[in-house]
């Protein structure tokens, strides 16, 4: 019985260190504290990649991208893929980049897991300035 314990204790610590960045996540505005969509974060050619899957006030639903740049300019915001080329490193996914659709920004990214697996830690640099987002996991 004790072994059986045991095993089921370890297998739990286990699975704990699995947890990833991978699913849906609920951001907050950093500035207001308001839960403005649910992004999808996904893996595509050995990377991670992020897409706005639901936006989460009823009036802006059919929002477009204004003041994306190129191809993305007048897309809608809805299914718009806002992280790019993320790459595994250390506990960190680095060297890719956010796209801030309301502002038209591109900044290099950091994403990480918090203590709390449910909390997804986001920061978006411009050379040493950073700003940083704490996304919550959705089931």
């Amino acid at each position: 019985m004790k072994k059986i314990i045991l095993i089921a204790a370890l297998f739990m610590s286990f699975s704990s260190f699995s947890q990833d960045i991978l699913g849906k996540w609920k951001t907050i505005d950093d500035e207001t504290g308001e839960a403005k969509s649910i992004v999808e974060i996904y893996k595509k050619n050995g990377q991670v990649f992020g897409k706005i899957v639901e936006i989460l006030n009823k009036n802006k639903q059919d929002a477009v991208c204004d003041k994306c740049e190129g191809a993305d300019k007048g897309r809608p915001i809805l299914g718009l893929e806002i992280i790019k080329n993320m790459e595994k490193s250390g506990k960190y996914y680095k060297e890719g980049t956010i796209f801030d659709p309301t502002k038209g920004k591109e900044y290099t990214c950091r994403l990480g897991l918090t203590d709390d697996k449910n909390v997804l830690q986001v920061r978006g640099y411009i050379a040493f300035l950073y700003s940083t987002q704490y996304w919550e996991r959705v089931n």
